[in-house]
């Protein structure tokens, strides 16, 4: 396993981490999910992210049953805060009384007294963003958080949060965790060269597009039964207009050979695709058996050539989606 620093932060992560969104707490049994983490654990994986909202809380609670008795310090453990946990107005969005009382909850459901990585999962327009910049720095003077990061930021959003802090004496961010792969490459334009800028990593979630790139959904066929795509409760609606894509499909079959050119599974060359952005910190990978962990991280380490870059971005062509405007936090608190 290769390692990486956390953006421009003196933190090193493991530059294929383990999430555990949908399947932890709900897609999987936890004697299925504690068998994903260690088998991440043997394969040399040290960051491992989740968030509050992941099933009602109930993954960090399985992430932190699987990681007791390692090593507190040989990890970097990563949650978020922002998305709904309760009835009440105030138990969503990034107000100083959401985050600190989301942070002490999450802490005590991974069983940990800190976090290294506090992110939060959206950006809010009905919080001052100078009130849920204070709120983190003051979690971070605490010593329950080290660092602290965002998802799904826009680059202004980034960058205004980056001169708030400065001005204030406030920790930096120091990652943003975005959607990103072979044919979602939103960040590119506008996050990405901000991000580099100011010191800010990306790690990103779903490099293999929610399993369309593994090649297992083809485009004159149902999905295959025990998929994503069939599992109401395993995110069958967030990729519903993926698998209904026959034309998307079939490009990706057209991906096949170069994985074999190169050695790798169809997922092992999404991940290594991600890898190759300099900008990327680290690319999460989230697992229902432990084989597609141990297939995953054959990505770590891999260089491909500018060749099969240029004959992936050939065959794909129009079905990337490179849109910045495709970014988006609602509008309004959920």
């Amino acid at each position: 396993m290769e390692h990486r620093h956390l953006g421009r932060s003196g933190l090193i992560v493991s530059e294929i981490s383990y999430g555990n969104w949908i399947t932890h707490g709900s897609q999987v049994a936890e004697e299925s999910a504690i068998a994903c983490v260690r088998a991440a654990l043997e394969a040399g994986i040290t960051t491992f992210d989740t968030a509050d909202v992941y099933a009602g809380g109930r993954a960090e609670e399985v992430l932190g049953r699987a990681l007791r008795g390692e090593r507190r310090d040989g990890l970097e453990i990563f949650s978020k805060v922002y998305w709904p946990m309760g009835e009440s107005r105030n138990d969503r969005g990034l107000s100083r009384k959401h985050i600190i009382r989301g942070c002490e909850d999450s802490l005590r459901r991974l069983g940990t007294d800190y976090l290294d990585l506090y992110q939060a999962h959206r950006f809010d327009y009905s919080t001052p963003l100078e009130e849920t910049l204070r709120a983190f720095d003051d979690l971070v003077r605490q010593g329950k958080v080290l660092y602290v990061g965002v998802s799904e930021w826009r680059a202004d959003e980034i960058e205004r949060a980056v001169r708030i802090a400065d001005d204030m004496g406030f920790d930096r961010l120091v990652s943003n965790q975005p959607r990103y792969n072979m044919v979602w490459r939103v960040i590119e334009s506008a996050v990405v060269p901000v991000s580099r800028r100011e010191g800010v990593g990306q790690v990103v979630w779903s490099p293999i597009e929610q399993g369309v790139l593994t090649g297992k959904y083809l485009p004159d066929e149902a999905p295959p039964p025990g998929s994503r795509a069939t599992d109401p409760h395993g995110g069958a609606r967030d990729i519903e207009r993926l698998v209904s894509d026959r034309e998307l499909l079939r490009r990706v079959q057209r991906l096949k050979p170069i994985a074999e050119e190169v050695g790798l599974s169809m997922a092992a060359l999404a991940v290594a695709w991600v890898l190759q952005n300099p900008a990327v910190s680290s690319a999460i990978i989230g697992a229902s058996r432990p084989e597609q962990v141990h297939d995953n991280v054959r990505a770590s380490g891999v260089i491909l050539s500018p060749e099969v870059m240029s004959r992936i971005d050939e065959i794909l062509g129009d079905k990337i989606e490179r849109d910045p405007a495709r970014t988006v936090s609602p509008a309004t608190r959920p």
